[in-house]
């Protein structure tokens, strides 16, 4: 009896004990503290920056060299890298057929020619006699067709020769205008055919151009860039290089492409650029800067700010301390501030220091201004 009392008393420890457990975990799970952040007012003021915009540098004039007559590479008349002049001779093209053709073509049109001094004399002596009825009608039409006939063959004779002269003149090529020429791409002795082999290309020097595209909610800004033409080239626009360094000859915008890119919602626009010691070269990449003072930026500090997947976001504290995640479009950093292009407006409250520990719609509790402490 004894232990089955004891038996019975254990029973009633563990029936209560589960008891217990189950009224406490029925009961509704504590909400987490605030967690404490610094916050910062969103202000405007004025602000000195450089907005950037990848770009790629192009020549203002460039042209592939084709031959325009079929044959073989006779000379070559430059070095390749040169510097050449409009006109000068840069290829030749065995000449000897086109030189032979051109003869003939000249020899015929003297035979055409002549034919057609003896058929004028016909024909004039012809008419003089028809006057006084002394020849057969027949025989003066015959001599005025003869000499129609001469006239269209001087004619045919002429045009002959001018084609033939016309490839005998593409058997030199020349350059179409000054500039840099590349890498020869034939050689002494290779054939070449009408406008299948590119024999090398020429590029202009002294001015390049300076592609790249801009939102088509730019375009306003950079219709008044243009129309304020020499004005905005002092240092509104510069270029940095591959290297890292500042090109220290300022640009000037040249044109807006006539029509936005429905695809990717930008339009193409060209900046110019002098070249006088060759330093740009078509094909490289570059960053554009344009020089911007806004008395009205939006500066929020850069530590606010995060990254996901390539968008940028901060957080908002809204209605009752709850942060609220924010897309936003940042600009340029200008030391430990960001320019805010979108997304934010002055006045409201975004979280500084903290934002690892907080989630969208979760509560906050400021701890400092930072703004006002300023």
């Amino acid at each position: 009896m004894k232990q089955g009392a004891q038996i019975l008393v254990f029973s009633t420890m563990i029936a209560v004990a589960v008891a217990c457990g189950t009224k406490e975990n029925n009961q509704p799970p504590q909400a987490a503290p605030p967690v404490s952040v610094n916050i910062d007012t969103v202000q405007q003021a004025p602000a000195l920056y450089y907005d950037q915009y990848p770009a790629t540098i192009n020549a203002l004039n460039q042209v592939d060299i084709h031959a325009q007559v079929s044959g073989y590479i006779t000379g070559i008349y430059f070095k390749d890298g040169q510097h050449v002049t409009k006109g000068q001779r840069l290829y030749s093209i065995d000449q000897q057929k086109y030189a032979g053709d051109y003869n003939q073509a000249i020899a015929n049109l003297k035979v055409s020619k002549a034919n057609l001094v003896k058929a004028q004399k016909n024909a004039d002596r012809y008419l003089e006699l028809d006057k006084n009825d002394a020849i057969a009608k027949q025989t003066v039409d015959n001599a005025l067709a003869d000499l129609e006939a001469a006239k269209m063959s001087v004619e045919a004779a002429k045009a002959s020769a001018a084609a033939v002269e016309t490839n005998l003149r593409y058997s030199n090529i020349y350059a179409p205008f000054s500039g840099v020429i590349g890498i020869s791409q034939v050689k002494l002795g290779s054939a070449v055919s009408p406008g299948t082999t590119v024999l090398n290309t020429i590029s202009s020097e002294t001015s390049l151009a300076v592609d790249f595209a801009v939102d088509e909610k730019e375009i306003p800004r950079f219709v008044k860039l243009q129309q304020q033409g020499g004005a905005a080239a002092d240092s509104v626009f510069s270029i940095t290089l591959p290297d890292g360094s500042v090109y220290d000859k300022p640009g000037k915008i040249a044109l807006l492409d006539r029509a936005v890119d429905p695809q990717t919602g930008t339009i193409r626009t060209r900046l110019e650029f002098s070249n006088p010691e060759g330093v740009l070269k078509p094909g490289m990449t570059c960053n554009v800067r344009i020089k911007s003072l806004n008395n009205n930026a939006i500066l929020i500090p850069t530590k606010a700010i995060t990254e996901q997947m390539g968008e940028y976001f901060v957080y908002v504290v809204g209605d009752s301390n709850k942060a609220v995640q924010t897309k936003i479009i940042p600009g340029m950093q200008i030391r430990e501030k960001t320019v805010v292009k979108d997304g934010l407006t002055a006045g409201e409250k975004i979280i500084t220091d903290g934002v690892q520990k907080v989630r969208s719609g979760a509560v906050v509790k400021p701890a400092a201004d930072s703004a006002q402490v300023h």
